[in-house]
Formats: structure tokens, C-alpha cells, sequence
């Protein structure tokens, strides 16, 4: 069957893979949509692992149950593509994102398991999650990344009347705005280096206010609502300046949450993080419990996901829709692939 897959920097191609089969009780689900991610994204810049079909958002039909005696073909489903061991203190939690081998085999993330960039893909059958007939294919391909985002203010444990920067106005970013939002923050700004993303926040009503992150006058401007600093910052960009911004503009025993991530060594400023004993988390995924709220939010219309999505492209744009997406000049924050698009 047709796929996307990596062969080199930068570089997507499409190809040809063999359609998965039910082995060990795998559920096999026809995609829907599926879409492209932060972390694709840092694959697609490394050209690596060569020969990776990505894809770990998506939306699906059953078409073969496999193990599960509670799906049935035809059932609309999503999953969370990770592979824990289930054994361990981190499993037994329920934070599958800590286990040590939670994305050895993870779904569009390992060569062991193709994703959802091709027709057809096979899912762990204890990762796969049921959706309401209600909610649209697009919004439950946004379902992982809205949960990334839930997780992230989770951990910047929110205070109603909180004042709250999201540096980078990407399509986490702005779910972790929103979130902010949802959870009781005042005032939410956000950073940005792209001047159509920016605006893009404001108009989505995830930020009050956005500030162009290369204006000469960035540090006077970001503060002028805060002047002591934010209650909490949360960095969705992952580059040095980035986190140097964020460590530089949240207040003394302030929360900064650390989102994106950055495939090289950065250098931050440790002084400030010292002398002011700042709070610094780093954000991995979710919990199995924060997948589920994110369903649950999209179903009783708490959230609108369906705003963030820009395009819907078929297999053969996947490569135009990376460049696209990272141009820095260019709105968009979310591309989904229906595979089966012409």
C-alpha cells in the first residue's frame, strides 16, 4: 500500500509497504485522518530513522478487532500510540509516558510499527480508545496533541487569575493558551517569530495578545502587563533563546513548563533559575487519564480543535505540507493527511 516515508533530510517520498496484519491480536484500523506533529517534524529535519511511516495522531475505522472482544468492525477509534510495559511503578500510575519503553515500538514513532501516514495501520490493542460517533474525524485527530497541551498546564498547576506566556504560537502552543484559558488564567500571552501565527492566536482567541519575539524591543513590550513577571511560562519552541525568554520573564518562584524540545544541546542561564528558585518542569505526553479528558472535552464541545486545522492533504503533499509548515512565513499550525485522498 501507498505510504509517506522518511529518506532523508528533510526529505518525504512516497512509497510502497506491505498492509499489517493482525499478529498478536493487533486492531486493524483503516485511517481517517491523521496529522503531522512537532516531533515529525524533528524526524523529518534529522532524516531519520530512514524508512519511517510516521503518523501517532490520527483517526480510524476498525476493520479487524483483533484481541479486543469490545470493538467490532466498523467502530471509529483513535489510540494512544505509545507501547508501555505495563509493568512497572510508571505503568501502574498510569503515567505510560514514563515507563522506560513507552516509545521503543510506539506507532509512527518506531520502524517496528508504521504509522498512520498509509491507509491502513496496526494498533496495540490496550492502546486503542473508542470514539463518540459525534465527534468528527479531524477532531479526533487532534485528540494526542490537544492532550500534550492539557498535560503541559497540568503541570504549570494553574492558579485561577494567573498570568500566563506560551512561547511559540505552533498548534501545541496555542492548545496549551487555550487551556490556560480553560483553567482560570486572567491574561495569556504569546511569544512568536512568525508575525501570521501570531495574529493567528489573537483571532482564535487562545491569546489576548501576541509580541513578536524579533522586535528590538521584545523584553520591554512582553513585560508591560507583567512587569515582575509571568505566574507561569510554557515554552512550546525548545531552542536556547526560547528558554532563555522564559527563564527571563517569569516571576520570582514562578513555573516554567518546558514543552518543545530541541534535537542539539542548548545553554540557559542557570543564575536565573537560581536566584530566582524557579520552578522548571520538563513535558512529556500525558497521562491515560489526560487522553481521555481531551475526549471528553472535544465531545461536550468545551473545546473547538476543529479551529486549528488549516489543510487536509493526500499522501503525495505530505512533503509540500512539511515545508510548509516551517517556512516561518506561512499561518498554518495544522496540516492533517486523509490517505486516502487523490
Amino acid at each position: 500500500m501507498k505510504c509517506a516515508m522518511i529518506k532523508g533530510v528533510k526529505l518525504i517520498e512516497t512509497s510502497e509497504i506491505n498492509e499489517p496484519q493482525s499478529g498478536k491480536g493487533n486492531v486493524i484500523v483503516d485511517i481517517k485522518k491523521a496529522g503531522i506533529c512537532g516531533s515529525d517534524i524533528h524526524n523529518w529535519d534529522l532524516g531519520a530513522p530512514e524508512g519511517l511511516v510516521m503518523g501517532h495522531e490520527f483517526c480510524g475505522v476498525v476493520t479487524d478487532p483483533g484481541a479486543r472482544d469490545d470493538l467490532k468492525v466498523g467502530d471509529r477509534v483513535t489510540a494512544l500510540p505509545i507501547s508501555p510495559c505495563r509493568a512497572c511503578p510508571a505503568c501502574d500510575s498510569g503515567n505510560y509516558q514514563y515507563c522506560p519503553q513507552t516509545w521503543a515500538k510506539a506507532v509512527g514513532l518506531s520502524l517496528d510499527n508504521p504509522g498512520a501516514y498509509a491507509p491502513k495501520c496496526a494498533i496495540r490493542p490496550d492502546m486503542v480508545v473508542k470514539v463518540p460517533d459525534s465527534v468528527t474525524d479531524n477532531e479526533v485527530a487532534m485528540i494526542e496533541p490537544a492532550a500534550v497541551a492539557l498535560h503541559a498546564v497540568h503541570l504549570a498547576d494553574l492558579e485561577v487569575g494567573n498570568k500566563v506566556l506560551v512561547i511559540g504560537a505552533g498548534v501545541i502552543g496555542d492548545l496549551c493558551a487555550l487551556f490556560a484559558k480553560l483553567n482560570g488564567a486572567s491574561y495569556v500571552a504569546v511569544s512568536e517569530t512568525n508575525e501570521k501565527r501570531g495574529e493567528k492566536s489573537v483571532k482564535l482567541n487562545c491569546a489576548d495578545e501576541w509580541f513578536n519575539a524579533k522586535d528590538a524591543n521584545f523584553m520591554q513590550n512582553v513585560l508591560k502587563e507583567c512587569p515582575y513577571g509571568y505566574d507561569v511560562v510554557i515554552d512550546c519552541s525548545g531552542n536556547s533563546a526560547a528558554v532563555t525568554t522564559a527563564l527571563a520573564t517569569v516571576r520570582p518562584n514562578g513555573c516554567v513548563v518546558l514543552v518543545g524540545v530541541s534535537v542539539e544541546n542548548i545553554s540557559i542561564p542557570s543564575a536565573l533559575l537560581v536566584t530566582r528558585e524557579l520552578k522548571v518542569y520538563g513535558a512529556i505526553a500525558y497521562t491515560v487519564q489526560e487522553f481521555r479528558d481531551c475526549i471528553d472535552l472535544i465531545y461536550r464541545k468545551r473545546i473547538n480543535v476543529e479551529q486549528f486545522v488549516d489543510d487536509v492533504v493526500s499522501i503525495d503533499e505530505v512533503q509540500r505540507s512539511f515545508e510548509r509548515l516551517t517556512c516561518g512565513t506561512d499561518d498554518a499550525i495544522k496540516i492533517l493527511i486523509d490517505p486516502n485522498k487523490n
